[in-house]
């Protein structure tokens, strides 16, 4: 759901006039959310929606989402004018000029947000679940803590880098396999 949300809001915010785009207060609204670390929100996320998976599913949520929009984002800006008026001339519809032109053209940048929302979506979730979650990894460090495993608890760790490096490189096969001229 972040992908899909981060992808149109992306292209929401490249869709503004310029001279929104080139606003200070308009660049502090849509850019100073993306700051605060999803860990930040865990306690408003229990206030509102409890201790359970929904609380967990928000933060990661919470964490994916700005990578995912600022990629977008900076990929449609980054495109060449002459691309795109070249493509204009050429009278593309939008449909064509979306599929062969844009989404081309910020792929690369997009699996760059994706990778680094998954990061930062993994490390939310592990810290979710050590403050709400009542499962998981991040919930087991907790446990093992508690009880003084401490053993275990480097079990988990190790399994949450390994599972966090065998996803980051699928995500990068991925890649390759969707934008091979990269």
């Amino acid at each position: 759901m972040a992908v899909i949300l981060g992808i149109l809001l992306g292209f929401l915010r490249y869709s503004l006039p310029r001279f929104l785009k080139r606003n200070f207060i308009i660049n502090l609204i849509l850019d100073a959310p993306k700051f605060p670390p999803p860990i930040a929100w865990i306690p408003f996320v229990i206030l509102f929606f409890g201790i359970g998976n929904t609380a967990s599913f928000i933060i990661v949520f919470i964490g994916v989402l700005p990578s995912i929009v600022t990629q977008v984002y900076d990929g449609l800006e980054s495109i060449k004018l002459e691309v795109l008026q070249t493509a204009r001339s050429m009278q593309l519809s939008k449909m064509k000029m979306l599929r062969f032109i844009l989404i081309p053209a910020i792929l690369p940048q997009l699996m760059t947000g994706i990778r680094v929302g998954f990061s930062m979506g993994w490390m939310s979730i592990i810290a979710a679940e050590m403050i709400s979650g009542q499962s998981g990894l991040g919930y087991s460090i907790q446990i093992n803590r508690i009880n003084l495993q401490y053993t275990n608890m480097i079990y988990d760790m190790i399994a949450i880098g390994v599972i966090g490096y065998l996803m980051t490189r699928l995500l990068y096969l991925l890649e390759a396999r969707m934008a091979p001229w990269k």
